[in-house]
């Protein structure tokens, strides 16, 4: 591999660089020790005859534990006490299977608390929940939570100090129960369902969150104090875990699946089959496998319009990709979504010689399997490796006069991986390397990988933060090597009622992560301060609000140049009836932009403009709830104007039937968007653009198990250009009104139309398996016709063909543990 003299002299500076921070970051690591915390403690204790997991604690196993008590006030404050006929009481229990936890909520009035039905992890409804936050590691950052809901519904989630990612999904068992005191809830969480050190003697924490949601209250085990810190970092110890002798972690999840689709008069069949595999490799680490994936139940993208200079990327919906993968987020530099998306390459008229015509290159490539392994040592450092592997793909070319096929490949067999190494320290604390590699096989395709350092870094009292990414990107192609830089650091004070931070971003030219990453520009260098203002304690009218403001500084790497400044300011604030309401509105300076022009170098500028947003959301707990937000932009000195309005209402008809409509408008009058360049000549055009989003959201829950899902959405948007006010570029920014004369097949009016729906049936059948019966479909048009209204748009959409699809997929749970005890 050969390096250029530029490319040696960036890495050795990047290199000098990192050892710098390394040692800066252990430096302050050091320094910012943690400090002794009196905590709350639970006894853990050992049983020979497990509990009954029917939601009934009072099994023998149950009665011979003595209950822990004095929960504390959560939300929507930290102070008070909470009354005797509210009180909570938690036992916890093991054996060498499972953990089992005990949960006793009493209540004045049970017949009030509400019990709104839902499917799993959806567990933020109408209706009470109890929850279990465990950290097998007593990291002060990494939890499994487990909920259950007092309708029933179960959920689980990763949390950590940032995020609670309720893609998580494991193998558990809860149940509830009432009386005329309140109600009940009992876990058996087994030990596949856990990731913990393999020691003698375990240091688990815990904490049990309780929401009242008729009292719009929540109390918790361990006291939290929300003015200071995370939640994670106020557990209590759990006491007397010990000698555990857990089964063979060993579990499968096959599927199988069948379909049958209709478009435009032809009818396709596909019957698939698989299987995900999680293996324990010990106490602490776990395997996970896909094999032969199929995702044809993968929930539709929200496709829009896209008149801009970047790519539209669309959230993971692929259970395998969203399933724990906390560790391979660290540093954000991996985005799922790449493995398996369009090939690499595109056909182009070089690629064609004459009479010949190609098939249209496939919109993503298959994905033959898929695996990552992680877990965390007993000294907190967490290590991670996923890895993908996507086939062979290419477009058959046919010669229209002898009639010869060929094929051209557009991505061949590709190989993806990231690998993660993430140490905790501090019970506040972070630091974690990070790289990805993309190979493909064949010289004429590029290779890619990327390193980055990430930190987050909290002093011993939690009053502040530093937080940063360090990146290098490095791309191998066909005739050369090129290597990037970004780099992120921010300092908060986190603490107390008045906060503030400041912050600066930056990327060379050449950074470009986006073979497994995202990045939609570079060459920037960037600052912002911040400042804002918030209450924990409710006052007489609030029971909570924040006041914030911002400044930001945006200008070029290279050259350095300034682009645009912002100042703006936001709001948030939660009245006693539960009427939440906020907005923000913020100031831009001129914004040379040096993206819109897709020509390097060469930049345009738009004028100043001031605008905001507001928005209110009533109290769910009504059967009528609703959603609604108003914004507005103007740019000072021209006709250019945003508006946006969004209305979501909600009915709840019963507790087993909810709908929520949506629909988003918006108006983009006068504005100026690049159209096409010739050489050293770039076109912009003047369009409105009008958009219009409806959405329907149904469910029906039969039970916690049983449920028919609705969703619908669609999506219409116009580009009109029938004004006919073109420009070109100027060197300076400005532009020179001038007559574009273009093609039929080149007309930028556009009209752009999808319609998506999906109705399911969904059950679970059994603890992790599950059956899921699906009609979609689906109808998409685009066109010039950008005069045209809603009305007359739907109409020519129904003239499309419609996609129709019917699947039936089956996944059943398999544990390796119960197939032995059959046989």
């Amino acid at each position: 591999m050969q390096f250029t003299l530029e490319s040696k002299i960036f890495l050795t500076d990047f290199m000098t660089i990192l050892m710098r921070l390394m040692l800066s970051l252990f430096s302050i690591c050091c320094i910012w020790l943690t400090s002794a915390q009196d905590q709350k403690t639970i006894q853990a204790h050992r049983i020979s005859n497990p509990p009954k997991i029917d939601g009934n604690p009072n099994d023998a196993v149950w009665n011979a534990i003595a209950p822990s008590g004095n929960f504390a006030m959560y939300e929507p404050s930290n102070e008070g006490v909470i009354p005797e006929h509210t009180r909570t009481e938690v036992k916890i229990a093991y054996d060498n299977k499972a953990v089992y936890v005990a949960a006793y909520m009493y209540d004045l009035d049970p017949e009030k608390i509400l019990r709104q039905f839902s499917q799993r992890d959806d567990v933020f409804v109408q209706a009470d929940f109890f929850a279990i936050a465990l950290n097998t590691y007593n990291d002060g950052i990494n939890e499994t939570r487990f909920f259950i809901t007092s309708a029933g519904t179960i959920g689980d989630a990763r949390a950590d100090q940032f995020n609670e990612d309720f893609s998580y999904n494991v193998v558990f068992e809860a149940k509830t129960t009432f009386d005329d005191k309140g109600w009940y809830a009992e876990f058996k969480i087994p030990y596949n369902a856990l990731r913990f050190p393999e020691s003698e003697v375990q240091d688990w924490s815990v904490n049990f969150y309780r929401k009242l949601t008729r009292q719009n209250e929540t109390h918790t085990w361990s006291r939290i104090d929300n003015s200071v810190g995370q939640q994670t970092q106020y557990n209590g110890l759990v006491q007397g875990v010990s000698d555990i002798n857990p089964p063979v972690r060993l579990t499968f999840f096959p599927f199988v699946q069948g379909g049958v689709s209709s478009f435009d008069s032809k009818i396709e069949t596909n019957f698939s089959a698989g299987m995900d595999v999680k293996y324990g490799l010990n106490d602490s680490f776990t395997l996970d496998a896909t094999l032969i994936p199929d995702f044809g139940q993968a929930s539709f993208d929200n496709v829009r319009l896209n008149l801009g200079p970047f790519e539209q990327t669309f959230s993971e919906n692929r259970q395998f990709f969203t399933e724990g993968t906390e560790l391979f987020n660290k540093g954000n530099i991996f985005f799922s979504r790449r493995v398996g998306s369009k090939p690499s390459q595109r056909l182009t008229d070089d690629d064609l010689a004459q009479h010949e015509v190609a098939e249209d290159t496939p919109d993503k490539v298959n994905l033959l399997n898929a695996l990552k392994i992680s877990g965390r040592t007993k000294d907190n450092l967490g290590i991670g490796f996923f890895n993908a592997i996507t086939e062979k793909t290419a477009v058959t070319i046919t010669d229209t006069v002898s009639g010869n096929t060929r094929n051209k490949v557009v991505e061949p067999l590709t190989n993806y991986n990231v690998f993660v190494v993430d140490q905790l320290f501090n019970q506040n604390s972070s630091i974690s390397l990070i790289n990805t590699n993309v190979t493909r096989s064949g010289s004429e395709f590029r290779d890619a990988n990327t390193s980055a350092l990430a930190w987050n870094l909290t002093n011993r009292a939690n009053s502040y933060r530093l937080t940063g990414r360090a990146i290098v990107s490095r791309l191998n192609l066909v005739d050369s090597n090129v290597s990037g830089f970004s780099s992120e650091i921010d300092f908060d004070r986190i603490k107390g009622q008045f906060r503030y931070g400041f912050g600066h971003d930056l990327a060379n030219k050449t950074y470009d992560i986006n073979d497994f990453g995202v990045n939609f520009r570079n060459n920037y260098n960037n600052f912002r301060v911040s400042a804002s203002y918030q209450i924990f304690k409710p006052t007489d009218l609030f029971n909570e609000y924040r006041i914030g403001m911002f400044i930001r500084h945006r200008r070029l790497y290279d050259p350095s140049v300034t682009t645009q400044n912002t100042i703006g300011g936001e709001w948030f604030f939660v009245t006693k009836e539960r009427l939440a309401f906020g907005g923000f509105m913020n100031y831009n300076s001129d914004n040379d932009d040096y993206f819109e022009p897709r020509v390097d170098g060469r930049f345009i500028t738009f004028k100043e403009n001031v605008g905001g947003r507001l928005w209110v959301s009533s109290d769910y707990r009504k059967k009528f709830a609703y959603d609604a937000s108003i914004g507005l932009r103007e740019w000072l000195g021209n006709d250019r104007q945003n508006f946006e309005l969004e209305l979501a209402p909600r009915y709840r008809f019963s507790d087993k039937l909810l709908m929520i409509v949506r629909s988003e408008y918006r108006l983009r009058n006068k504005n100026i968007g690049y159209v096409d360049n010739e050489d050293d000549i770039i076109y912009f055009g003047q369009r409105d653009i009008t958009s219009l989003e409806n959405s329907i959201s149904l469910s029906y829950n039969f039970d916690p198990f049983k449920a028919v899902n609705l969703k619908f959405r669609n999506f219409w948007s116009t580009a009109d250009y029938s004004e006919n006010i073109f420009s070109t570029l100027n060197e300076d920014g400005t532009r020179t009104q001038a007559a574009y004369i273009y093609e039929e097949d080149d007309d930028p009016n556009r009209n752009f139309n999808i319609w998506n729906l999906d109705l399911s049936f969904n059950w679970r059948f059994a603890p992790g398996s599950e059956a899921t019966l699906l009609y979609r479909n689906q109808i998409f048009n685009q066109d010039e016709l950008s005069t045209i209204n809603y009305t007359e748009s739907m109409d020519n959409l129904f003239d499309q063909p419609i996609q129709h699809t019917l699947s039936l997929r089956i996944v059943y749970f398999l544990d390796i543990n119960n197939f032995k005890r059959s046989t």
